[in-house]
């Protein structure tokens, strides 16, 4: 596959790795009708360094993301700001910054900044997820090129055509150039299931209590129509006699289902699933059911004209501001359309990294206020305004606005969210001097994740019991012995000594598990631990004897 090259890109190939972990912050004060651990989130932060503070906790959980980063078209003014550590580029950028027209490098600083944060978003899919980025013809083609080499060629889905003006630009040269670009990748091509349009084709010949309707076979046919094109679409579906269904092709062979699980689920809850037992087969057939007609279902065009332009976006902001408080800013309806293309159910995740005036929030809620689902987003806005704009906006369309024309705008859309500052870095050198000691649930987060990979989730990581167990996954448990303060630390009370490690083999042996310690110190040898199936792993290298 052909590949991209610009410059510093061996410095920065690899700087998503070196980013260190900084925990988020939450701010009551800024943050409207904080609801827990899974709330709406605002970061204000630069998004690189956000986006590494989420892996923990969400990493593999976001459904949608949507991005609509500078366009480099060189009026901007944007500044290359990532701390990459490297003699060269720094002084490549000292150089050259903020980024302008007259820097002719600026396509090279653009793509030195994208590189790092595409590669985070993408750990930040979930398998069925997608990425959509919104781009002008400045960067299309570099930005075609590094997707295909960080989400992979064969992950592309298409690159949709936004109608961005309805009228001529009069100022223009040669070409009125009415368009921009979204370009949209999968996390795994194979598990991706994307909103059909729908459309009534013929009355429905069966019936129930709520009226007529027509059956749509609901396992996949035709194209990636097997279980190993699409294998998260391969699943149970429990029939009216208990037994579980599969979706099974007329030769036999393993197919997979056209809905995600979940989706599977709330037609099963609406009673909206057809049950036809085959005599011949001996086996069950499962439909949708659709009420008043047939279906035909086709795929949306990858023209985006009547969601909005940019015009509709500036209107919806004065109406939301009595000012034009932001420059450029896309449409509700234009991301609206997008979420709704990935099927994102109730309870998934949109992110937008480069929050701007907030709409994608906007959209999410005014999707839930529509069908009553309950989606989250997560916003991160780098810039001051991340509170006065960005979250404002938020504030104004959840509590309602009273002068809106908008019935739903005045009545407000509901909802929440915890506004988020990011703290300090968690960094050997901080921990060791007691300069920068995290909390306890950040570093619980933290570890768990850099050891295992594992993203927390919606658990709330705090001591269990006094032995410092936080989580326990399949076959493992994990302790942390950890206080955010100095004395404790280099004292005793967080030392692995024998009557504890006993404790904990006792505990975790007992059910059929090992466990792994993270503690400042020890007082009982590794080799004498494996027995009793503990791995213990030292807290930032020597710290017990630090002071």
């Amino acid at each position: 596959m052909p590949t991209l090259d610009f410059k510093g890109k061996q410095h920065i190939y690899a700087h998503h790795l070196s980013v260190p972990y900084r925990p988020l912050v939450p701010d009551a004060d800024r943050s409207l009708n904080p609801g827990g651990a899974d709330d709406n989130l605002i970061i204000h932060g630069d998004n690189l360094h956000a986006l590494k503070a989420l892996l923990p906790r969400y990493a593999g959980r976001v459904k949608c993301i949507y991005i609509d980063p500078p366009y480099n078209t060189g009026n901007e003014g944007w500044v290359y700001n990532d701390k990459v550590n490297s003699p060269l580029m720094k002084q490549w950028l000292k150089e050259n910054s903020p980024v302008d027209n007259e820097d002719l490098e600026r396509h090279d600083k653009w793509l030195c900044m994208m590189w790092p944060r595409l590669h985070l978003l993408k750990e930040l899919l979930v398998d069925d997820g997608v990425i959509f980025v919104s781009i002008d013809d400045n960067e299309q083609h570099h930005l075609r090129m590094m997707m295909n080499e960080v989400f992979g060629e064969v992950n592309f889905v298409a690159n949709y055509v936004w109608k961005s003006r309805s009228g001529k630009d009069h100022t223009a040269k040669h070409v009125s150039n009415n368009h921009e670009h979204v370009l949209c990748y999968a996390r795994n091509i194979g598990s991706v299931d994307f909103a059909k349009d729908e459309r009534v084709s013929a009355k429905g010949k069966y019936s129930d209590s709520r009226g007529s309707y027509a059956r749509e076979q609901v396992r996949q046919w035709g194209t990636n129509d097997r279980r190993i094109d699409r294998p998260t679409m391969y699943y149970p579906v429990v029939a009216p006699d208990g037994s579980d269904v599969f979706p099974i092709k007329d030769n036999g062979e393993e197919g997979c289902w056209r809905v995600s699980q979940s989706r599977m689920q709330r037609l099963v809850d609406a009673d909206e699933i057809d049950y036809v037992f085959d005599e011949t087969k001996g086996m069950w057939n499962i439909y949708a059911k659709k009420y008043g007609g047939r279906i035909t279902r086709t795929a949306y065009y990858s023209i985006l004209e009547t969601y909005g332009t940019s015009a509709n976006g500036t209107k919806e902001i004065r109406s939301l501001f009595t000012d034009k408080v932001f420059d450029t800013t896309k449409p509700v309806n234009l991301v609206k359309h997008l979420i709704t293309l990935t099927n994102v159910n109730r309870g998934d995740i949109v992110l937008d990294s480069f929050a701007g005036s907030g709409t994608t929030a906007h959209a999410v809620l005014a999707l839930n206020k529509e069908d009553g689902g309950n989606r989250k987003f997560i916003l991160v806005e780098c810039e001051d305004y991340a509170d006065t704009i960005t979250a404002e906006r938020v504030r104004r369309v959840i509590e309602g606005i009273p002068d809106a024309r908008d019935k739903s705008l005045r009545e407000g859309l509901g909802g929440s969210f915890t506004y988020c500052n990011l703290g300090a870095p968690i960094e050997l050198e901080g921990m060791l001097t007691g300069e920068a000691l995290p909390s306890y649930s950040a570093l619980a987060a933290y570890l768990l994740h850099t050891s295992s990979g594992i993203s927390a989730g919606s658990a709330d990581l705090e001591r269990q019991n006094e032995d410092g167990l936080y989580y326990t996954n399949g076959s493992t448990d994990y302790y942390l012995l950890y206080e955010p303060d100095l004395d404790w630390l280099c004292g005793n009370e967080g030392i692995l000594n024998v009557e504890r490690a006993e404790r904990i083999s006792a505990a975790s042996r007992g059910n059929g598990r090992n466990a792994i310690v993270f503690g400042p110190g020890k007082y009982i040898g590794q080799r004498d631990l494996t027995p009793m199936g503990i791995t213990f792993c030292q807290l930032p290298y020597e710290m017990h004897s630090a002071k």
